[in-house]
């Protein structure tokens, strides 16, 4: 097996508890509460413009053009590609996406960004892909697994998510995220490995934390007052 093959098959009690997750469900079923689209879409913004510096930190690290290509084009993807899927979820909703943006970070959300910044600064470029790497593949087989299984028409509430994330896009850059690091690891030592090996597990669990910190729309456990200053 390839080292991402191996991934694969450590993370899959992972993967199949995020497909039967009640919020993917509900994306499935065509039946979710509003709420918990809207704190989902909050909280996946602030995620993809994390997701986007960290591309940029990805690139300061690279060595040569195709790597620096590479994660230039998922900027873009993320800035702009990305708001297709979350204007499907808005309009469900029943709000504009200009009016769910810029809202703090719940707790899920920023461990996951926090973890993913702490190995895009201290990790080598092998790690960072490796940390990067759950967020499209888990997508993309939660795409194609419901296109599958729900084969969604355009009545589908969700059919616009769907068949984003089961398509093409997500496929080409899981595909070419799974080749480089691959070839990383080929010239990787056993202590490189290890860590990759385990940055990407904790991302997947930590994809499984973020359905859930919507579905339950999770907030800090303290509500503070909003002081205003004078």
């Amino acid at each position: 097996m390839t080292f991402t093959e191996q991934l694969r098959q450590e993370a899959a009690p992972i993967f199949e508890a995020i497909f039967t997750h009640p919020f993917v469900q509900g994306i499935a079923n065509g039946d979710l509460d509003k709420e918990a689209i809207i704190h989902y879409v909050k909280q996946d913004f602030e995620y993809l413009n994390a997701f986007a510096r960290i591309y940029g930190i990805a690139i300061s690290k690279c060595e040569d053009r195709d790597d620096m290509g590479m994660f230039a084009e998922q900027v873009s993807f993320v800035l702009h590609g990305e708001a297709h899927p979350h204007n499907n979820l808005c309009r469900v909703a029943g709000v504009r996406y200009e009016d769910v943006q810029g809202y703090p970070l719940a707790p899920n959300a920023s461990h996951y960004i926090r973890h993913m910044l702490t190995v895009a600064h201290e990790g080598t470029l092998g790690e960072i892909l490796a940390v990067l790497l759950p967020c499209p593949w888990t997508y993309l087989e939660i795409g194609q697994k419901l296109v599958d299984e729900v084969k969604p028409n355009p009545s589908h509430p969700f059919y616009e998510w769907i068949t984003f994330y089961g398509e093409a896009s997500m496929n080409d850059l899981t595909g070419r995220f799974r080749a480089r690091l691959d070839r990383w690891a080929e010239g990787a030592n056993e202590s490189e490995k290890e860590k990759m090996k385990q940055h990407f597990l904790t991302s997947c669990q930590l994809e499984y934390m973020f359905w859930d910190m919507a579905y339950t729309k999770q907030t800090w456990p303290v509500v503070l007052e909003q002081v205003t200053a004078q």
